[in-house]
């Protein structure tokens, strides 16, 4: 992503945050667990570690909807509760996910509609394709 993308990104997710109540951090991040924009209060190892976080719970998710589910591996929202707090997850295009981090008071009803309504406005922005290994020029 680029650095005028990653402000936007952030500069949404910033207005995400402070317009829900309950809601102290957002991250997006990639399927595979790179974080690639967050809100400021959330410092640099703190998002990677929720990065890394988010990616496993999802995964786990996506484990259960292949077992239990309709076969696809489809998810379309993951929460954790834990005390002292909620996690939510979302897909948010093509290998891109939307984390937030909330109180245990807040509205898990109003959360999940903030999220679907930013995810809707710029699903386009948070495509994160596949990486792909590098291609080297030298024979094998």
């Amino acid at each position: 992503m680029s650095t005028t993308t990653n402000q936007n990104l952030e500069w949404l997710l910033e207005s995400l945050v402070e317009s829900t109540p309950g809601a102290e951090h957002a991250l997006v991040l990639s399927r595979d667990g790179l974080k690639l924009c967050h809100t400021t209060e959330l410092t640099t190892d703190r998002a990677d570690q929720l990065a890394a976080i988010a990616a496993g719970v999802q995964a786990l998710a996506q484990s259960a909807s292949m077992e239990f589910g309709d076969g696809t591996g489809g998810v379309r929202q993951s929460m954790t509760e834990f005390h002292g707090g909620l996690l939510f997850i979302v897909e948010a295009g093509e290998g891109a996910h939307l984390a937030v981090l909330a109180t245990e008071e807040a509205d898990v009803g109003l959360i999940g509609h903030k999220m679907d309504e930013l995810v809707e406005q710029i699903g386009a922005f948070l495509t994160s394709p596949p990486r792909q290994p590098e291609q080297s020029n030298q024979p094998a």
